[in-house]
């Protein structure tokens, strides 16, 4: 099922034509509940939200602005947070769905007993939001854009956490657990089409104080990992029908748990550097191209670095171009023992051929730089698939407010075809492939604005 899927979003066959994509966000019941100011001690839950989540310039659930401050494919933002809240918040212990157009909560049920302090937001994608625009090439857009969620939120907590009055905040991101254990945590019922909420991820939220006990998200599920819900098996796949459901290729990705004792795994990212300011994660755009201009060496290892480093498990790379004095032409890998902290893997002109992988995008040939995040082998299980996929949103998240915070302009690339990165060096082919990607530009005067966020 799933390599079938993902055999096909790589391949050059072209999505069909647009559909409604629905709402801009799932509706709720009841009235939305204003989110209170921290007491002493307390998590700053509203703006780490407002820093992270959170339509700017949108009035209401009919306002228009932009729909939230981090990057989505194509600017359909499919992603949804379900709060899980312990004590130590400014709102009483409970489960939440937040509203990012009204930067308001409502109540869906109450905490079960015992669950720690601090807050979980389950991170949830509504396929129809991504799928009525990009088909078949969906559903990775829909992880990557749930990385992005899950980095806004990490950087929102290193951002405003231990400021006066407040606790140090410690963000961790689970990537790992079983749909259905998300699910039940949440209090959701099991996704079955384009048009429901399938959760894909978590974040973690607590207060600096060691956990008394291993944490887990089965405290939420009331101690169970929730009901299994059933998959598509390989054979329906045969005339590609289940492969360009993007609902069916989501509930396969999340049924299975990670290979282990089934527990989810917490991962705390490491702090980004330099760290972006609360300013900063609002100030995130997605420049429209063209975006020509080679950046500072200096300035496009730190961001490598960064982005490395919020992504474990993937093989990172800068293709350049530019005049004497810049890197110049070729593939850059992180070097922290080369000159300037970036070490040459090959050298010629990498950005066409990146131009017609990612769609077609011409304009990519005369970026000032291309981030590249690798990995996904062909053939890889459903776990490794939905990892590499979430890391690498997380990582480019991450990457693109380092860039702010440096000055540079910068559009995350999501949709690739045919993009066997590894095989075009030389090694054997289906093994390194070209997951998400970031361009950037030194600072300068923008071009003429373009469709939604990014590609």
């Amino acid at each position: 099922m799933v390599t079938a899927a993902l055999s096909r979003a790589r391949s050059a066959a072209e999505p069909g034509p647009d559909r409604a994509p629905g709402p801009l966000a799932p509706a709720r019941p009841g009235p939305g509940l204003p989110i209170p100011a921290a007491g002493p001690g307390e998590l700053p839950l509203e703006p780490l939200l407002r820093l992270s989540l959170a339509a700017q310039g949108a009035t209401g659930r009919g306002g228009r602005g932009r729909l939230r401050p981090h990057a989505s494919a194509g600017g359909c933002h499919p992603v949804s947070a379900h709060l899980l809240i312990g004590p130590g918040c400014p709102l009483p212990p409970g489960r939440y769905a937040y509203d990012p157009l009204a930067h308001r909560v409502h109540a869906r049920g109450p905490a079960p007993g015992g669950v720690p302090a601090g807050a979980v937001a389950v991170l949830t994608v509504t396929p129809r939001r991504t799928a009525a625009h990009y088909g078949h090439r969906a559903w990775p857009l829909l992880l990557l854009d749930a990385g992005h969620a899950a980095a806004a939120l990490v950087l929102a907590a290193r951002a405003h956490g231990g400021t006066v009055g407040h606790p140090a905040v410690r963000p961790a991101v689970c990537r790992d657990a079983a749909g259905p254990l998300l699910a039940a945590a949440a209090g959701l019922d099991h996704p079955a089409g384009e048009a429901d909420e399938h959760p894909l991820a978590a974040v973690r939220l607590m207060p600096p104080d060691p956990c008394p006990e291993p944490w887990s998200l089965a405290r939420w599920a009331d101690g169970t990992g929730g009901t299994p819900w059933p998959v598509a098996d390989s054979g329906r796949c045969a005339g590609g029908a289940a492969a360009d459901d993007t609902g069916v290729v989501l509930r396969a990705l999340t049924a299975a748990p990670h290979p282990g004792d089934g527990r989810e795994n917490w991962w705390t990212p490491p702090p980004a550097l330099p760290a972006p300011a609360g300013h900063d994660l609002l100030a995130r755009r997605s420049a429209p191209p063209p975006l020509s201009g080679a950046p500072d060496r200096a300035h496009l290892a730190a961001v490598l670095a960064a982005a490395a480093a919020a992504g474990p498990g993937l093989r990172w790379y800068a293709a350049t171009g530019g005049p004497p004095g810049t890197p110049g032409p070729g593939l850059l890998a992180p070097g922290p023992a080369a000159p300037g902290g970036l070490r040459r893997v090959a050298a010629g002109e990498a950005r066409p051929t990146l131009a017609a992988w990612a769609a077609g995008q011409g304009w990519i040939a005369d970026a000032g730089a291309v981030l590249l995040a690798c990995g996904c082998p062909s053939g890889a299980p459903p776990h490794r698939v939905r990892a590499d996929h979430l890391t690498a949103g997380h990582a480019v998240g991450t990457a693109q407010a380092v860039a702010t915070r440096l000055g540079l302009r910068s559009r995350p690339l999501g949709s690739w075809q045919g993009a066997d990165l590894g095989a075009a060096l030389g090694e054997p082919p289906g093994r390194d492939w070209v997951v998400h990607g970031l361009a950037l530009a030194a600072p300068g005067t923008p071009g003429t604005p373009g469709g939604g966020d990014r590609p």
